[in-house]
């Protein structure tokens, strides 16, 4: 999973649900700076978190990780 990608995605969709790194960190029950460093890709989100993340932005955990996507290119 590339992490930066995943981070990327993750940013766009916090932003496109309104959400600050702030208040996605208190939603998450994180440290703010656990945010920042995932949506910079310097730092890999368990599964757990990313399930958690997907959630809280109401996506499909394949829509963060882009899994799907990278299945189909190996098909």
């Amino acid at each position: 999973m590339d992490m930066k990608r995943v981070g990327r995605r993750v940013k766009a969709f916090r932003k496109l649900k309104g959400f600050t790194q702030i208040d996605f960190a208190k939603e998450l029950d994180v440290p703010i700076a656990l945010i920042g460093n995932i949506e910079r890709g310097s730092k890999v989100a368990s599964d757990d978190l990313i399930n958690q993340i997907a959630e809280k932005l109401s996506v499909p955990r394949e829509e963060i990780t882009l899994e799907n996507s990278d299945k189909q290119k190996t098909e």
